[in-house]
């Protein structure tokens, strides 16, 4: 069983007495942790004496929080282990159960037409396989065949022997992650960054090493070099064209830099190229590992439907034997069909991406313009690509906007949901891959929790370490 501290807990808690009842807020905070996943299900809390002691409260503001939490179903109390976190069997994020919320903590795009006729055709071809087992760890020749067709046509030339299919990119992520590193091994990664690849990272032992990248910079050039060369990291992860959660892409000249650092020092880097090409800006980039050696990592969940889980690693041959032999020990290979329906997309893929690119800078330019009409306050970046735009709030209250927008029917993560260190409550991510009628309402719903935020008193905004690197 994990166990939190209460001095681990404290700096995740920040900004909880800002207004309302202080037991209410302390208990809407932990509440929080739970629902974006920041203190896991199963995670022993620390004694109330000990977290008000830590927090400098009363131990009745924290009894009664947790009072609170466990009547909600967040926490649950056992004799001799404490009180653990648990999510209820019903919580506001499963919106197939609340129908009257809009999740906005998923950057996704709804399912592009063409997925239903490709699923027919699957159907269709399925019989040509049924003789063999079903049981593949590499994907079926025809879909590795395309692939990496594709990544020939990009301006990498690539055979199909250099391509293993996943169920997913985060599969992807996670084989890679404990096939390269030993527990131990450092593991460099952009902070913000996307969270579950964090959580592959920490899984497999990694201790991290964090970058920080803005959406008005871009990448800590200087930080990011003498990352590599002070720490000598085993793995890299990075997400170098429409990097999630900013939208920035690196220069080339930057990308040729990291990957000859990255050679000299014996790091092996992975570039999530997952949302590479909705670049929405210019044109389209060449694979990262065009310019020197990597890891890629791609899958059809940003571009196609998150519910085809299909995803690929383009990788050296050797790299490729060595992720089949480690394979088995999590998982025996994508299911069939589903690569079948990725191969028959593929044949017309780049109408695929132009109707995708088209509809992304239609809901980005709508984003924009509501976001200046409604939260004029807001710093919000032009994002070059992906699917959002990371907006800055000018003060530290993310978190305690993030619950004051459930309370109006939105779902959205905090902005430290996506640091690796409890960072960027000034920030929050917010997705324009949404319909214009779902942009306009979460918007609105964004707005009220403002407006309710505000209604108590928010410090002034602070030069701190934490907001002067992100």
């Amino acid at each position: 069983m994990n166990l939190v501290s209460a001095r681990a807990l404290a700096p995740l808690l920040t900004g909880w007495r800002d207004g309302g009842v202080a037991y209410s807020s302390l208990a809407g905070r932990i509440r929080l942790l739970a629902l974006d996943g920041r203190v896991s299900a199963g995670t022993r809390l620390p004694a109330e004496r000990e977290l008000a002691a830590q927090l400098q409260v009363s131990r009745t503001t924290v009894t009664a929080a947790y009072a609170e939490l466990r009547e909600a179903g967040y926490l649950l109390s056992q004799r001799g282990s404490g009180s653990i976190v648990q999510l209820p069997f019903r919580v506001p994020g499963q919106t197939e159960s609340q129908p009257g919320y809009l999740d906005f903590s998923k950057a996704t795009l709804p399912a592009i037409p063409g997925i239903v006729p490709a699923a027919q055709l699957a159907v269709e071809q399925l019989p040509t396989y049924l003789a063999d087992s079903g049981f593949d760890p590499v994907g079926i020749p025809a879909l590795r065949e395309a692939l990496a067709d594709r990544y020939t046509a990009r301006g990498l030339p690539t055979t199909a022997d250099q391509i293993m299919v996943s169920i997913g990119a985060q599969h992807a992520i996670s084989l890679v992650a404990r096939t390269i590193m030993a527990r131990g091994d450092r593991a460099l990664i952009e902070n913000p960054t996307y969270p579950h690849a964090l959580d592959s990272l920490k899984a497999a032992g990694a201790r991290i090493v964090p970058v920080s990248v803005t959406a008005e910079g871009g990448w800590d050039e200087i930080g990011l070099e003498q990352a590599i060369q002070r720490t000598s990291p085993s793995l890299g992860y990075l997400m170098p064209d429409n990097h999630n959660p900013t939208g920035v892409s690196m220069s080339v000249d930057l990308k040729q830099r990291v990957l000859g650092l990255a050679a000299r020092h014996g790091t092996t880097l992975i570039a999530d190229e997952t949302m590479a090409e909705l670049g929405l800006d210019g044109a389209p980039a060449l694979p990262f590992a065009a310019h020197g050696s990597a890891i890629l990592v791609g899958s059809v969940g940003k571009t196609v439907w998150g519910g085809v889980r299909v995803g690929w690693i383009r990788a050296d041959r050797t790299v490729i034997q060595r992720m089949i032999r480690a394979r088995s020990a999590g998982d025996l290979g994508t299911p069939l069909l589903e690569q079948l329906i990725v191969l028959n997309l593929l044949r017309d893929f780049d109408t695929v991406l132009d109707s995708r690119r088209a509809y992304l800078r239609e809901g980005r330019e709508r984003l924009e313009r509501l976001l200046r009409e409604r939260l004029p306050e807001w710093s919000v970046p032009h994002a070059g690509g992906g699917l959002t735009t990371w907006v800055n709030l000018g003060y530290p209250v993310s978190s305690q906007l993030a619950l004051a927008a459930r309370n109006e029917g939105l779902i959205i993560a905090a902005g430290p949901r996506f640091g690796v260190d409890g960072a960027f409550e000034r920030f929050l991510r917010i997705p324009f891959s949404y319909s214009a009628e779902e942009t306009e309402r979460g918007v609105d719903a964004l707005a009220r929790a403002w407006a309710s935020v505000g209604r108590h008193p928010m410090a002034e905004p602070a030069h701190d370490f934490a907001s002067s690197v992100v």
